[in-house]
């Protein structure tokens, strides 16, 4: 973290001010509307404690729906710059490897009083969505509120119960009501999703292995699959960054835009379409790709994450940008959206808590907090610590693989060949998931192609994992 310039611990100036914390920030007003009593529940990591945002939703005549979605409002103890803000400004978000996450804001706060805990009264932004019998959002709103978390629900339990395959999670099945809250977000997140495809988002499956640890021992690697309770928080995310632009931007105020622009290398991007024998268009079409990918991802689920990596890279990597009123949105390329900020995860984001700022002081009429200068820099240094801390984090995912497979030098591996460059000949073994090089690489080995491989060394320290084929 250091050598990317970011700051693994927080300075004695942020432990005094924390020290001086005493509550949750709980204000009052008429400006504030009391909705502790919805059915507000949370949906995320089994294990995740930082806890930004609760869904509730409320069926409407004629099929339609609304949506709330309640935002921890950091802000009412996080001020600019103080120093708790200044640690946070330096990072721009939390860092979240195996072994230990480094928060962005001190676990204090970012895992009791500012985040949204289960059946405690917490201060939030919320987004408040009216969409029809067809997913097509017909009005929205933004205003602050006291909500209550009546519900601490995880992705896998909620999954596996959609779709059939468990029981109502027990936090869901003590709350009267809760099992129809779920239902009607899922169906309408599945509607939002058919939507964003229909208009050219793009369906990506990426390898994403996380270190399976017993005590302090590295035991295991697990792929992270991709389900529909991820889906639901996705999609109503989408949706609630999408109309807290939209409200920026009727207010009549630049705002920190999230933007993935029209990919330059999109010839090399027709290229790889090619390959596969496919065409695509010579300009830049959204629609063409995602039908392209999931064409793709039907004939070979297998590669298919392979792929998807190639295409992510050659689209270029997210950035941060300051939009003015009036002017045209970048928009999100691999999204689909026109109008996309970052506003949901304030506990573990920095852009999201300049956003909060944002909204706050146009919902009071008060001035920006941060000028057009202000944010023109902080779109940029939030664009690089966010690329530096997902260097560390890739670079730590790589460490724990390699510390994984050193007892087990000398054994073979099913693997596919992910990747080849001037540099060399990449592998990814099936079972445990860990990508490595593949030295004395064949010239005629394909990106595809399925191999034996025998591991012949590892360096824990770089992350380096090495194989030779055998035939």
């Amino acid at each position: 973290m250091t050598e990317h310039g970011l700051e693994p611990e927080f300075s004695e100036r942020v432990k005094q001010q924390l020290a001086a914390i005493t509550g949750s920030g709980l204000e009052t007003g008429p400006e504030i509307k009391d909705l502790t009593q919805l059915l507000w529940c949370s949906i995320d990591n089994d294990d995740s404690l930082d806890l930004d945002q609760l869904t509730v939703s409320e069926p409407l005549p004629q099929g339609a729906v609304r949506l709330r979605v309640a935002i921890a409002d950091v802000d009412a103890l996080v001020k600019k710059g103080t120093p708790i803000d200044d640690h946070a400004h330096m990072n721009t978000t939390s860092v979240y490897t195996s072994a230990r996450i480094f928060p962005m804001l001190p676990e204090r706060l970012s895992t009791d009083l500012s985040s949204l805990n289960a059946h405690e009264d917490r201060l939030a932004l919320v987004s408040e969505m009216v969409f029809s019998a067809d997913a097509t959002l017909t009005g929205s709103s933004v205003y602050r509120a006291l909500v209550r978390n009546q519900a601490k629900l995880a992705y896998d339990a909620v999954a596996a119960w959609i779709v059939g395959e468990g029981a109502l999670p027990a936090a869901a099945a003590a709350v009267p009501g809760m099992e129809e809250q779920l239902r009607t977000q899922d169906a309408l997140a599945q509607q939002l999703r058919q939507r964003r495809h229909e208009q050219g988002s793009l369906e990506f499956e990426t390898f994403q292995p996380r270190a399976l640890f017993e005590g302090e021992k590295v035991v295991g690697i697990q792929q992270q699959v991709h389900n529909r309770a991820r889906q639901l928080i996705e999609e109503v995310m989408i949706a609630t960054n999408g109309c807290m632009a939209h409200f920026l931007e009727q207010r009549g105020g630049a705002s920190l835009r999230r933007v993935v622009r029209s990919p330059e290398r999109w010839l090399r991007i027709v290229a790889v379409a090619k390959d596969y024998g496919e065409t695509l268009p010579d300009q830049p079409d959204s629609m063409a790709l995602a039908a392209f990918l999931a064409k793709r991802h039907k004939a070979d689920p297998l590669r298919f994450p392979d792929l998807s990596l190639v295409i992510i890279k050659l689209m270029g990597s997210g950035e941060y940008v300051v939009e003015a009123p009036g002017a045209t949105p970048i928009g999100h390329f691999g999204l689909a959206v026109r109008d996309y900020t970052h506003s949901t995860a304030p506990n573990r984001r920095y852009p999201d808590l300049i956003t909060s700022r944002m909204v706050k002081a146009a919902l009071s009429h008060q001035p920006a907090p941060y000028n057009q200068a202000e944010l023109s820099a902080l779109a940029e240094h939030c664009t690089l610590q966010e690329n530096a801390a997902q260097k560390v984090e890739r670079q730590l995912r790589k460490s724990e693989a390699a510390l994984l497979l050193e007892s087990r030098v000398g054994q073979y591996f099913d693997a596919i060949v992910t990747g080849s460059s001037d540099k060399g000949v990449w592998v990814r073994t099936f079972s445990p998931p860990a990508e490595g090089k593949l030295m004395e690489a064949s010239v005629s080995l394909r990106v595809g192609e399925k191999i034996r491989v025998k591991l012949i060394s590892t360096d824990v320290e770089r992350g380096f994992i090495d194989f030779v084929q055998t035939h």
